[in-house]
């Protein structure tokens, strides 16, 4: 059709699709994009469909799922590096995902969607002559997909061709930085280190994990939910002069103490060891840095060593996997506090695991908080000796005394620690 134009205007004389073509391409479009989509059955998985706190009673589940949320909205909205959702079957994590490709797919957005253990099969089959689609072409569809949205990581039979292939595709993406989306029920330091170091890329990707992730109700409670702990943030934490218990002195100690966790927290790297004696405002500083961390969508896991080693105590013949490979979660754990750290560890055995931890994590120089209240003498020389290794670690001591209002006045100064070489 021509519009009804007078001569000379732009149109005139020009043929122009009349409204029902233009919706008709419109819907021709939509459906072109939701084959591309490859979704299937998931296009009733969206938003609003969504329970927008999760299926958990907890609060604090609740919280971590509505994070996610929030988190996939905004990439729906404006697809924008790497989402990676990890948890055990039935937290949500492929709804939250479906969600965003259905959400894509409304916008206009190109979105693959594929489940990983049928790409694998997918791929294997286009090596066939007979395959309708050739390998190549299958698979740069999948490594160059404008958005591309990964379901069930973790779930392939892990051979060296299936965890090649993935990185591969992922290997690409990340260096293109190519939005992305990743669910997986596994736990990153449980797969294989090159998809581990990408998945896990800050710069790049923002880590949710779901209902404590890997380890589902067994797994070793999160002492972040705790109320007390929960309000332990660096808005909270007070340097101020408070004549008798805080003098300008100790304030200043504070204050330089603060802006060092600050910059942990900004940038974790290394160890950092925190002295001070009971309610000197160490553990409120290494949890504050933890809850920074969740803030800004990084991992990081806050262990009281008491109750993990009770934990590792029960679980030692217990037959779960997930509680025997415990200790391997926390080992591993992209950012990890340690807090309270000290004469409790006395047995043969507490040390032994304790020192599987401090020293892969001091051989791979992953960002580690620790606490101590009293001395470092006191700690097994194996572990004080990479502690005081300053390529990797620094230590603060906080000269505050007992300032929750427990002590009438400051106790006498303690010795600062000496270092000791094995």
């Amino acid at each position: 059709m021509r519009r009804a134009v007078p001569f000379g205007h732009p149109d005139f004389g020009r043929a122009v699709p009349c409204l029902c073509v233009t919706v008709e391409r419109e819907e021709e479009r939509e459906e072109r994009l939701r084959r591309y989509a490859n979704l299937g059955a998931l296009d009733r998985l969206t938003f609003a469909t969504l329970l927008s706190r999760g299926r958990s009673p907890e609060p604090a589940h609740q919280e971590q799922f509505a994070r996610a949320v929030a988190d996939a909205k905004r990439f729906a909205e404006e697809p924008d590096g790497w989402l990676v959702f990890i948890g055990e079957s039935g937290t949500g994590k492929t709804h939250l995902a479906a969600a965003i490709a259905n959400r894509l797919v409304e916008r206009g957005v190109p979105v693959f969607f594929s489940v990983v253990p049928d790409l694998m099969d997918h791929l294997r089959a286009a090596y066939s002559p007979t395959s309708e689609v050739p390998y190549d072409r299958l698979f740069d569809v999948v490594r160059g997909a404008p958005v591309l949205i990964l379901d069930g990581l973790g779930t392939y039979s892990s051979t060296p061709w299936a965890e090649e292939k993935l990185f591969q595709v992922l290997n690409h993406r990340h260096m293109a930085r190519q939005p992305t989306v990743v669910t997986s029920n596994v736990a990153l330091e449980e797969l294989d280190e090159r998809l581990r170091t990408r998945l896990g890329d800050p710069e790049l990707a923002r880590v949710h994990v779901l209902e404590d992730g890997p380890g589902g109700p067994g797994a070793l409670p999160d002492p972040l939910t705790l109320p007390l702990l929960r309000s332990m943030t660096f808005a909270t934490f007070s340097y101020k002069p408070s004549p008798p218990q805080i003098t300008e002195a100790v304030a200043r100690n504070l204050q330089r103490v603060l802006l060092a966790a600050r910059n942990f927290a900004d940038h974790p790297e290394g160890w950092l060891v925190l002295l001070g004696g009971t309610g000197s405002g160490k553990t409120h500083l290494a949890a504050a840095i933890a809850h920074h961390l969740i803030a800004q969508h990084r991992q990081a896991r806050f262990v009281v060593v008491p109750d993990l080693l009770d934990y590792l105590r029960r679980a030692m013949h217990d037959a779960d996997r997930d509680r025997r490979d415990l200790i391997e979660g926390v080992r591993a754990a992209p950012c990890l506090v340690l807090d309270d750290l000290g004469v409790h560890s006395a047995t043969p055995w507490a040390q032994e695991k304790l020192f599987q931890i401090l020293n892969f994590r001091y051989n791979a120089k992953l960002p580690t908080v620790i606490t101590v209240s009293g001395s470092l003498d006191d700690l097994p020389r194996a572990w004080v000796s990479r502690m005081y290794d300053s390529k990797v670690s620094m230590i603060l001591e906080i000269e505050a005394p007992d300032y929750r209002g427990l002590s009438a006045a400051p106790p006498a100064p303690r010795p600062r620690p000496q270092r000791r070489y094995p």
